[in-house]
């Protein structure tokens, strides 16, 4: 079953089989620090659970195989995994970015590898030429976010991936909103993916991680280096959690999208409601393309109420099954004032130049009934034009 090419397959069987010892069905928690040898450097394929597990690499296989990767490389979290991606970079690279990245990726290129002498040039990337003429002869990377967060803006990863090889820069998408089952980047030209595993693959709000993965093999022997050397993996039973969350992401999602068109939709007929961004919508910017390269949409919603921090405080601070909380993509849904929490780290000129304002605010629509989550909405917005 693992050959199938066919996603809703590969998130059940890739890279498992039943345990040879007992035929358990479920991979097991190999729970070990370190492996007997029977001599020096004679080993069953694992030393050190550091430098590996059967868990771990478990889960690395699957991720991978659903990606269309060669090779997955798991992490703590997907901070861990974006720079111990970005240490494969010298001091006086350059990066390309997104304009629009989530706020911790923006802290770790600023404040992290900035310091570093790794420069990097953020631009709208939905203007492929913004991307061009950004780069440099010390350009070595593109990093992506499709969906952008918070603002969901579409970049085509075909276009940008042409650029970056052009230029000889490797093309890294983060794929954490999206998910190989709305979209594939490898196949489209990048040359790595990376996740927060913590997000939608999860999709249970239990775990933290990250993966990076690719089919580029001198990049991944690179990668499974420095996360040996710099430690930062994670533990066999977070491993096992988003195991069995891959195995109902085709369904999760299926579920996910639904409900985030209809909720789209209907945001945008609500008194009080500027403005709402979901790329499924006639009115986003980039609805060809979200056609074009995505198989749907996505699960996340970015609105603007009216009234600015009052009315968004108040909206936040009366739902009941939204749940005000950072993070995205469980079963459960969450609500969040990206300005105040996720992107707080960004700067206010720039947010206020991306259009993350006072009055935005970022859904994840979950998987409870559409009627409740429309009906808890209606009051938190009845609470807002209230203020």
């Amino acid at each position: 079953m693992a050959d199938s090419t066919h996603l809703e397959t590969l998130a059940i069987h890739a890279g498992q089989s039943p345990d040879p010892t007992s035929g358990a069905v479920m991979t097991p928690i190999v729970l070990a620090s370190t492996f007997a040898q029977d001599g020096p450097g004679k080993h069953k394929g694992f030393e050190y659970a550091r430098t590996g597990n059967p868990t771990r690499n478990t889960l690395e296989r699957c991720l991978a195989a659903l990606e269309g990767a060669d090779h997955g490389v798991c992490f703590s979290s997907g901070c861990a995994a974006m720079t111990t991606l970005l240490h494969t970079l010298r001091p006086g690279d350059h990066i390309v970015a997104s304009d629009d990245v989530y706020g911790g990726s923006f802290r770790i290129l600023d404040k992290v590898f900035r310091p570093l002498g790794i420069e990097t040039t953020q631009v709208d990337m939905t203007d492929v030429a913004a991307v061009e003429a950004a780069m440099t002869p010390a350009t070595k990377m593109l990093w992506v976010e499709t969906p952008t967060n918070p603002m969901l803006k579409l970049i085509d990863i075909a276009a940008v991936a042409a650029v970056g090889k052009a230029g000889g820069a490797t093309v890294v998408v983060d794929n954490t909103f999206a998910t190989p089952m709305l979209q594939r980047p490898l196949s489209l030209g990048a040359d790595v993916v990376m996740h927060s595993t913590t997000k939608y693959l999860n999709g249970h709000s239990d775990v933290v991680g990250g993966v990076v993965m690719t089919s580029d093999a001198a990049l991944a022997e690179r990668l499974r280096f420095l996360q040996n050397a710099i430690g930062a993996i994670p533990g066999p039973f977070d491993c096992y959690l988003v195991l069995r969350g891959l195995k109902t992401l085709p369904v999760r999602m299926e579920r996910h999208c639904k409900s985030a068109a209809s909720i789209a939709a209907w945001l945008g007929a609500q008194p009080g409601v500027e403005r709402v961004i979901y790329p499924g919508l006639a009115s986003h910017p980039q609805k060809a393309l979200a056609d074009r390269q995505m198989a749907a949409p996505g699960g996340m919603i970015s609105f603007v109420v009216a009234g600015g921090l009052p009315a968004a405080s108040a909206l936040l601070a009366t739902v009941k099954v939204f749940v005000c909380a950072e993070s995205l993509g469980g079963v459960e849904s969450l609500i969040e004032h990206p300005a105040i929490m996720t992107h707080g780290s960004v700067p206010p000129e720039a947010r206020a130049a991306l259009g993350i304002d006072d009055g935005l605010i970022r859904i994840s629509v979950g998987l409870e009934a559409e009627a409740d989550l429309k009906a808890d909405l209606e009051a938190a917005l009845a609470a807002a034009r209230a203020v």
